[in-house]
């Protein structure tokens, strides 16, 4: 890439590159580079520790992590970890075609399939074969899809798994089955719809479809897990509205209205996005469950937000684009381990507990993972309500917001029916052109054209109005200016029709920054936030181990740096 002078703002590319810095470096090395699941960087010295989730669940997650973020940023490091790490995922399976866990030395734990563990299984090799067309992958996943259609539960309407673990004997309990005492319904098979249907999608298999089909009748027709006017069911049976599993599930359902061509299905995900998102902050805070763990927000459960939101805003429902923008910007950025100061770590491995417990340089080890559990206004939650201080990394956060990323840049350049759609006003290049933001230190977003587009149209946020909204388009020597409030110049509400563009082009697009202030409510608490556009550049009360939202600087012009953007001329679409 040769280098320019590009805005000194986002660049989720970037984010990615800092997010296989994590994937990579949470490997056990001493443990077959199986990845470690937690760390508590609150402990002095800080520690990584293993879990329950250390197979499908978490091989599952860095395997289409990497892949993506590889695809994102370019960057090639560690490459020999990735590949244990595939090596290992292909390794748990059994002949029946179930990923199982294995036991650890140091726990007690008895190897199973474990229900929560395929999603992530059939997620990365989704993605493992969208990137290789890697034959022996295709065979793994079909015969794992076989399997998952095997052992559900089938009725007349709907398709349900009767425990959360299967064992190479079976189900535990033909009991469960005849009593239909199905655990929670979207944890095990609501979630497992997004990446069945793109595996669909991808190869035809009919499979993946039919548990599409019937898991998704499950959810909305008889499993009793979203309410009629769309809200979590809170039941101790239903995980007490646990939200990453709730909004994952609707991920999943939004996706399959879209693909068989089902509107009411999409109105009724919205119904249900809707109420959850009165749960959150403006800003992507969310609440855990609706009990127990309100007060641990999981970014796995903001990244299925911001799919959702995607899904609906390009079913017509275009005013998400802004609300995950705000997502994107705010939260998910923020919850993205940066700076590690005030981490203290351990420079060698001598009170290790192999297969256990690392302390060995785990703040190096973590930087660019996300937040497993954090406050609106402090990357650690240690609040005296619900469990208090628990961990403050997961990696199925790590995988999870890493996939965050990606869907804010794959879906910040749209095309479709020859229209040219710039959605998020973020740092991104394109074979068709590229976006340079100067948000949110100044209303201003400049595209470079690279080819010649037929339409070409570009999101304004809804803050900006259009009275004072400007354009200069610099073509061949020659310059032309626009306005905001012309006639005909607004599509899809929040749009502003460019028309036409011309390779080599430049237009500018200039428009007043919003600077307000809101409160925001998280489970009992109110924060005061301060916002300059769509980001927030304060937070009161502030954050007392790892605040957020307190080092944000903000300028009168965006400072610049040398760089460039990623142009890729085939893009992977989730």
């Amino acid at each position: 890439m040769t280098k320019r002078l590009i805005p000194d703002t986002l660049m989720l590319e970037e984010r990615a590159a800092h997010a296989i810095n994590a994937m990579i470096g949470m490997a056990d090395r001493d443990h077959n580079y199986i990845p470690f699941f937690a760390a508590d960087l609150m402990h002095k010295p800080a520690f990584m520790t293993h879990g329950d989730w250390d197979y499908g669940s978490s091989h599952g997650r860095m395997i289409d992590g990497l892949i993506l973020a590889r695809h994102m940023s370019g960057e090639e490091f560690g490459k020999e970890v990735e590949e244990r790490y595939r090596a290992n995922l292909l390794s748990f399976f059994k002949e029946d075609g179930m990923s199982y866990r294995q036991i650890n030395p140091t726990r007690n734990w008895e190897p199973n399939a474990n229900l929560i563990d395929q999603r992530a299984v059939i997620l990365s090799l989704t993605t493992w074969y969208m990137e290789s067309k890697d034959p022996k992958v295709k065979e793994a996943a079909d015969r794992h899809v076989a399997a998952l259609k095997r052992i559900a539960v089938k009725e007349r309407d709907v398709w349900y798994y009767p425990a959360s673990e299967y064992k190479e004997t079976g189900w535990p309990s033909s009991n469960a089955i005849q009593l239909r005492l199905a655990p929670d319904p979207a944890a095990f098979c609501g979630r497992l719809v997004m990446p069945l249907l793109k595996y669909h999608e991808l190869t035809g298999n009919q499979d993946a479809f039919e548990l599409c089909q019937f898991f998704t009748a499950l959810i909305m027709e008889r499993s009793g897990v979203f309410n009629q006017d769309g809200s979590f069911n809170d039941s101790l049976a239903y995980r007490s509205g646990h939200f990453h599993t709730r909004i994952g599930t609707l991920d999943a359902i939004a996706r399959f209205g879209v693909f068989t061509g089902d509107a009411a299905m999409i109105a009724w995900v919205k119904k249900c996005y809707d109420w959850a998102l009165t749960k959150c902050t403006n800003f992507g805070w969310t609440p855990g469950d609706l009990h127990e763990q309100a007060y641990e927000h999981e970014t796995c459960s903001l990244v299925d937000l911001i799919a959702t939101g995607i899904t609906l805003a390009q079913s017509g429902y275009v005013e998400y684009w802004g609300t995950v923008e705000r997502f994107l910007r705010n939260h998910l950025a923020e919850s993205q381990l940066l700076d590690l100061d005030w981490v203290e770590e351990a420079e060698d491995k001598s009170a290790d507990i192999p297969a256990n417990k690392s302390f060995y340089k785990v703040a190096e080890r973590t930087r660019g993972s996300f937040a497993g559990y954090s406050a609106p206004n402090d990357f650690v939650c240690d609040v005296n309500e619900g469990r208090g201080h628990t961990n403050d990394l997961q990696i199925c956060c790590l995988g999870s917001g890493t996939r965050g990323l990606f869907m804010g840049w794959s879906n910040t350049i749209t095309e479709k029916k020859g229209t040219i759609s710039v959605n998020f006003l973020l740092n991104r290049g394109s074979k068709w052109l590229d976006v340079s933001s100067y948000l949110p230190h100044e209303g201003k977003v400049v595209l470079d054209i690279h080819t010649d587009i037929s339409r070409l149209q570009i999101r304004i946020p809804e803050w900006a109005g259009f009275t004072k909204i400007k354009y200069v388009r610099e073509r061949g020597g020659e310059v032309m200016e626009g306005k905001g409030n012309e006639a005909s110049s607004w599509v899809n509400k929040h749009f502003l029709l460019l028309g036409s563009a011309v390779a080599g082009e430049k237009i500018t697009v200039t428009f007043p920054l919003s600077f307000r202030k809101t409160l925001e409510n998280a489970v009992g608490q109110t924060f005061e936030t301060e916002w300059r556009g769509d980001d927030v550049v304060n937070i009161t009360p502030k954050g007392t181990k790892k605040p957020l939202y307190s080092g944000r600087q903000v300028f009168e012009e965006a400072p610049m740096r040398d760089g460039d953007y990623r142009r890729l001329d085939r893009e992977f679409v989730w």
